[in-house]
């Protein structure tokens, strides 16, 4: 863990000063000294960006692990729940009806987030057959369907010139248009969160049992299973809510962490943090970086996150039966 910060710390520098001005690669102290343009960039620019890749990634972690714990189920990541897809719905709309200023799209994104996740927790709770797991698995899966079609309607009505550009560009991602304002704004959210994930860290192991087992070792499960909800929820709005749609970090992360820590939560989640955080920061160093155009982060994370799914797929090993 102490190398996982060292590393993460190595990697905030570093990205501090790669990017492609005033010459692709390292801008030195002394050329910023230099440049009063180079400077400001790095100031203005660059630090919140690095700062919010890094939130982003330690959220969609953090969430990816806690989902993946509650419901028993590796595959599960932070838009399980039709949380990706309520915050795709909640940008669409107001880019298409109120004019798509930057603080209305990450307000609407946040709000129909937290939105899909008490329709689903809802239509869980009515539900009639089923375990618990299983009622919100279904109501996840409806609540998805609703939001992805009402997107697919704001784009058939969107201007094709303007409003459907920007809602294309939205629903890939990226951390182009980020300054200290947004960086503020997401800041205590995540920090919260992420606060709350971390002290409930060990109950985790618990609240993967059943609800018999672990009401019977001292915990109330329905309480704690929503609490860890929420907070998951939160923070993965929030940082959804100013770099749109961003893929594979709260999926494949958390089976890093587990390969690197074992499946004990009280490492696997600090673990899952620190490892989403420094993968994000570099996805959006080579976003911002490999091409003389910026890359969606969206794009750089689905890519390399499904390579890297790809290789832990290969490299499980299987036991045999004899």
């Amino acid at each position: 863990m102490f190398w996982l910060v060292v590393f993460l710390i190595a990697v905030v520098v570093f990205s501090i000063f790669l990017g492609r001005y005033p010459k692709p690669g390292l801008i030195t102290i002394s050329q910023m000294q230099d440049d009063l343009l180079a400077q400001r960039l790095v100031l203005n620019l660059r630090i919140p960006r690095v700062l919010t890749a890094m939130l982003l990634g330690a959220s969609l972690a953090a969430a990816g692990g806690v989902f993946q714990m509650l419901f028993s189920n590796p595959l599960v990541d932070p838009g399980f729940l039709g949380v990706s897809q309520g915050a795709s719905f909640g940008a669409s709309l107001c880019i298409v009806f109120l004019g798509g200023s930057l603080w209305a799209i990450e307000g609407m994104a946040a709000f129909f987030a937290c939105l899909a996740l008490a329709l689903s927790y809802f239509l869980a709770r009515r539900v009639k057959y089923g375990g618990w797991v299983l009622r919100l698995v279904l109501a996840g899966i409806a609540v998805s369907a609703l939001f992805s079609s009402g997107v697919g309607l704001l784009k058939y009505m969107a201007d094709p010139l303007s409003q459907l550009q920007a809602i294309t560009f939205w629903l890939l991602g990226g951390l182009s248009s980020i300054t200290w304002k947004q960086f503020l704004f997401i800041l205590p959210v995540v920090v919260v969160s992420l606060a709350v994930i971390f002290g409930m860290r060990w109950r985790l192991n618990l609240l993967s049992l059943n609800d018999e087992t672990a009401f019977s070792l001292g915990i109330a499960p329905g309480r704690e299973r929503l609490i860890l909800l929420i907070v998951a929820v939160v923070a993965t709005a929030a940082v959804t809510a100013v770099a749109g749609l961003v893929g594979w970090i709260g999926l494949i992360m958390p089976h890093i962490a587990r390969r690197l820590f074992g499946a004990d939560t009280r490492y696997m989640v600090p673990g899952s943090m620190l490892c989403g955080a420094a993968f994000a920061i570099l996805c959006d160093d080579l976003a911002r970086t490999l091409l003389s155009g910026e890359i969606p982060l969206g794009i750089i994370t689905a890519l390399l996150g499904a390579t890297i799914f790809i290789y832990l797929m290969i490299r499980q090993k299987i036991p045999v039966r004899k």
